[in-house]
């Protein structure tokens, strides 16, 4: 009996969580029928053991090639129309498979969900939940590739943010909750020198591409839960990664402006700038506060005085993202460009800002 949708999961000595999406697959609700391919990527625990207990394709890496190089093995082995790809700690709802195929028409070559950061308490799952790190990237990007116009973007993210959960068109889908048509994927195909961190908005921007006038849709009630591990650590090195990922990208695409974040440019000089104005150093502790003014708001507006910690760890996340940004602008400096993605012909692009995000 042929599927109609083929589930593509890829870890790394994740065995606990794969365990855990399994079961949630066998929970969808709908007439889905599913497919679902494992690709262990050179794990050293049990990640292949627990697969094959559920009964699901299993392929393994005899090492490690990255999340690009083990998302093509799971295409080449799938066979239904529509590939979705999911993360070893992710968790998707009972309707998720059922929403993703309904979201599709004619001319959508992709459809992503939701992906919203687990229950829990502790400060830095309070954190991640104000401040969700998997968002799509919005259509409205694609106006524009100008670094002021992306200066905006980043000003409104700080000042005025929104998280939109309407079915809409976006620029990119969030790695870890994205589906695609599976010819399309074979013809295109991950960038499998994208190891971690950007290979999501890569494959979005190829396929536009390659496929002119198809569509990129958000579906809202297509949700997984991702269990972020709950460290500032973690959530740092998840900054780095993605730097990596935006430097791999501004080398690759030659019409992308640099992602550099410059709040942490900002406290830089401050610091700097007070060997000779001792006064300083009590703006380099303000100033977070300005930059990033959500997590007093709330605080204020709430009553959770630790919210008030957010525009630190906000500011320690970018300075992190730029790290990388810079440490990739040197690793990929012999990238050869490719040519730019498509320019949106949506005609909101420009009337509501969204900020930038990473998967």
């Amino acid at each position: 009996m042929s599927a109609d949708l083929s589930v593509v999961i890829c870890s790394l000595n994740g065995a606990p969580g794969v365990d855990r999406c399994l079961r949630a697959l066998a929970a969808q609700t709908g007439p889905v029928k599913l497919e679902t391919i494992v690709v262990d990527d050179g794990s050293t625990d049990d990640t292949s053991g627990v697969a094959g207990a559920h009964g699901v394709t299993v392929i393994r890496h005899d090492v490690n090639r990255g999340l690009a190089a083990a998302r093509n093995s799971g295409v080449r082995a799938a066979s239904a129309p529509v590939v979705a790809f999911l993360d070893d700690d992710c968790e998707p709802e009972p309707q998720w498979a059922r929403e993703l195929l309904a979201a599709y028409e004619h001319d959508v070559i992709g459809v992503g969900g939701m992906t919203v950061p687990g229950d829990g308490t502790g400060f830095m799952l309070g954190y991640l939940r104000r401040h969700n790190p998997l968002l799509p990237l919005e259509n409205n990007l694609a106006h524009s590739a100008t670094i002021r116009y992306r200066f905006l973007l980043y000003l409104q993210r700080q000042w005025t943010p929104t998280e939109r959960h309407d079915r809409r068109d976006v620029y990119s889908l969030v790695g870890a909750n994205m589906s695609f048509r599976r010819e399309a994927l074979r013809s295109t195909g991950f960038d499998e020198r994208f190891r971690f961190g950007g290979e999501d908005c890569d494959l979005c921007l190829s396929l536009t591409r390659d496929f002119p006038g198809t569509r990129l849709v958000v579906t809202p009630d297509a949700r997984v839960t991702h269990h972020f591990v709950p460290t500032l650590y973690d959530t740092l090195r998840r900054s780095r990664s993605y730097g990596r990922g935006c430097a791999r990208l501004y080398r690759k695409w030659a019409s992308l402006p640099p992602t550099i974040f410059p709040g942490p440019l900002l406290i830089l000089g401050a610091i700097m700038a007070s060997v000779f104005f001792p006064w300083l150093v009590v703006a380099v502790v303000v100033l977070p506060q300005f930059l990033y003014p959500q997590g007093l708001r709330l605080a204020v507006t709430r009553r959770q005085p630790a919210c008030a910690l957010d525009p630190y760890v906000q500011l320690a996340q970018e300075a992190w993202g730029n790290a990388g940004y810079l440490e990739g602008l040197w690793r990929f400096r012999r990238l050869v460009p490719e040519s730019g993605p498509p320019q949106s012909n949506s005609p909101d692009s420009a009337m509501e800002p969204q900020p930038e995000a990473h998967s």
